[in-house]
């Protein structure tokens, strides 16, 4: 089973109405990609992402302790959807949800769905990122995120026409940082704000594991990200044209 995850948030904003339904259902979506439970950061996240205020942690906490649907996850201070939320959800949102795909585990950075028929380098990078994750590879990871997060930039530029705003004389490519500079600056194509926010991070994180002697990448620094990278991906890929 795999998500249209953009589709997905934007349906829960317009179902529901209180901050705690949205606040569950967003924890169900979660729990779809990565069954091992969302905090309350990361359910903030969801809110940014539908370009929604942040909840109250302290209130978030008291409504979810409350709500029916919303039990404990493994990890102190996350949450899951207990079995009749899970299929309330699936039944509601099911025409969302493509069933002929295999389940995404939690060890996954990107679904299958979203970099399949686009080009082959790009299949690949994608299956290495999945796999350095959950081999435990993360500073390998956290490159290869990197690595696409510039090429779909590249190709993002080429689908509107304006790759020689981020081309040298010569014809190379500037560097990441002059591309996301650039892109934030100007704002050549539509990207979301929690993606716009994130992007000098995903930098970030590749340039610490590739360059800085003493850096070792943790698990929690590619989970504490994963979610909106996959958004971030997931828009470039058709901003570039890869998807249709």
């Amino acid at each position: 089973m795999d998500l249209n995850t953009q589709s997905l948030l934007y349906a829960i904003c317009r179902e529901y109405a209180k901050k705690i339904d949205k606040a569950s259902a967003f924890i169900w979506l979660h729990y779809k990609m990565f069954p091992d439970g969302c905090d309350i950061k990361m359910i903030n996240k969801y809110f940014e992402a539908c370009d929604l205020p942040k909840y109250n942690p302290t209130y978030l906490k008291n409504d979810l302790r409350k709500s029916k649907g919303i039990i404990a996850g493994k990890t102190i201070g996350t949450y899951k959807p207990n079995r009749e939320l899970i299929e309330k959800l699936d039944a509601q949102f099911c025409d969302l949800i493509l069933k002929d795909e295999t389940i995404i585990s939690d060890d996954r950075i990107i679904p299958k769905i979203l970099y399949e028929e686009t080009r082959g380098y790009i299949e690949c990078l994608c299956k290495q990122i999945n796999a350095s994750y959950e081999y435990n590879i993360y500073d390998g990871c956290a490159i290869l995120m990197r690595r696409l997060l510039e090429i779909l930039l590249i190709h993002s530029y080429e689908a509107i026409g304006k790759i020689g705003l981020i081309q040298e004389a010569s014809g190379e490519y500037k560097g990441l940082s002059y591309i996301i500079n650039y892109t934030l600056s100007n704002k050549p194509f539509s990207l979301a704000k929690e993606s716009q926010e994130l992007l000098d991070t995903f930098r970030q994180l590749g340039n610490f594991s590739a360059h800085k002697i003493q850096y070792n990448a943790k698990r929690k620094y590619i989970d504490d990200v994963k979610v909106v990278y996959r958004l971030t991906m997931e828009e470039l890929l058709y901003i570039s044209k890869m998807k249709k």
